[in-house]
């Protein structure tokens, strides 16, 4: 593949992120919300909606009689306040994280070539000199590398406001722990990629970046189930699971970038201008 080409395309495609404010905008919002908002609201939810005599979170104790025994091993002796803390934190928000690579590069995405179409510029990009190939795989990396940055930027940020608002009510360091650590490191760059391949496709078959964006807004429905399945109690993520998610997520990205690549053909982008 040619890497100067390459580069410029990618080049260009973040520097129209970055001037664009319908793609800026939840960029900055959702990260915010989840990695500083949230957090912060753990430490006041329970007071918030207790009950007389500090037994305001009974359904996450009976919850938990359900879990494996390791989890009711890291969870045991904490007070009613404490559980809710650590629980939320370093449990509910694992799945949640996810959203934040995957909504990331379907935005960006989402703006590959739906965004070139509404910009007038699609059809000087795809007279460039490169292959299909070649095209279509910057119009991936351009979407995945900054949502795997916001990804690992993002943990660090949410780390230190996880662990300044925890430690006041249970005493010690909550994150990094080895789920997160697999989480960011092995789950969230394929996160980012189902997101991106899926809406990549798409976006070559719309004419908006808006109707890209809601189209491909589908991809985050495994996400979406995965963090009301651990709300609910039905799984809990573990070291393992974590890392068979992952795998099921690098799995699926093959397939799609193989389905995309075989696809996609920029004589009919041009014909459809």
């Amino acid at each position: 593949m040619n890497r100067r080409v390459l580069s410029a395309i990618i080049r260009k495609d973040l520097e129209v992120v970055l001037q664009s404010k319908p793609v800026m905008i939840p960029l900055i919002l959702l990260p915010a919300l989840l990695f500083i908002l949230i957090p912060v609201m753990a430490i006041y939810l329970p007071t918030a909606v207790s009950l007389p005599g500090g037994t305001n979170i009974p359904h996450i104790q009976e919850m938990l009689k359900s879990a494996p025994e390791s989890l009711q091993a890291a969870l045991a002796g904490y007070g009613p306040f404490q559980l809710f803390t650590v629980w939320m934190l370093t449990y509910l928000m694992a799945p949640m994280f996810l959203i934040v690579p995957l909504m990331v590069a379907s935005v960006i995405a989402a703006d590959s070539f739906a965004g070139e179409k509404e910009r007038k510029t699609l059809e000087a990009l795809l007279y460039t000199p490169t292959s299909d190939t070649e095209l279509f795989a910057a119009k991936v990396l351009a979407a995945w590398l900054p949502a795997v940055a916001v990804a690992l930027v993002g943990f660090v940020l949410y780390s230190a406001v996880a662990d300044l608002v925890a430690f006041p009510v249970v005493g010690k360091i909550l994150l990094p722990n080895a789920i997160w650590a697999t989480l960011v490191l092995w789950v969230a760059p394929p996160a980012a990629g189902l997101g991106l391949s899926a809406m990549v496709i798409v976006s070559s078959r719309v004419k908006t970046f808006q109707e890209a964006y809601q189209i491909g807004g589908v991809v985050v429905l495994p996400v979406v189930l995965l963090i009301l399945g651990q709300a609910s109690g039905v799984v809990y993520l573990t070291v393992p699971i974590v890392f068979a998610l992952g795998l099921i997520f690098w799995l699926v990205d093959l397939l799609l970038l193989w389905i995309g690549i075989r696809s996609f053909r920029r004589a009919e982008l041009i014909a459809r201008m």
